[in-house]
């Protein structure tokens, strides 16, 4: 009997969806409700790209941004299997969704430590 590859990626599902839900509301309602609200003042692009200087930094925006792209390209992949019954397309979806998170996830990189 072969090894699954299927424990990695519910691990990149659940994490990617864990962080998701913590750090996504608080990112909502910091630029959606308290910016317009005037409640908080939004930095400027010079302290922005300041603060994107460090590269822990860029690299844990980096994790993030991919964790999420992988948590919904697992709920993607399931999405066409069970909600379209695609089944019979499985190796197929499966490359398509993890080779864009992945794809997705090396442009992120690229950006991030090519930003000046």
């Amino acid at each position: 009997m072969a090894r699954s590859n299927e424990p990695f990626f519910w691990l990149l599902f659940s994490s990617g969806g864990t962080l998701a839900a913590l750090l996504f509301p608080a990112l909502v309602a910091v630029l959606f409700v308290a910016a317009p609200l005037g409640w908080v003042a939004l930095p400027a692009h010079g302290e922005l790209l300041g603060r994107l200087a460090h590269p822990l930094v860029r690299f844990a925006l980096w994790g993030v941004v991919t964790l999420a792209l992988f948590h919904w390209a697992h709920r993607f992949r399931f999405t066409l299997y069970d909600g379209l019954q695609l089944q019979h397309l499985w190796g197929l979806i499966a490359t398509l969704c993890y080779g864009g998170a992945a794809a997705l996830s090396l442009a992120a990189a690229w950006l991030l430590w090519t930003l000046r």
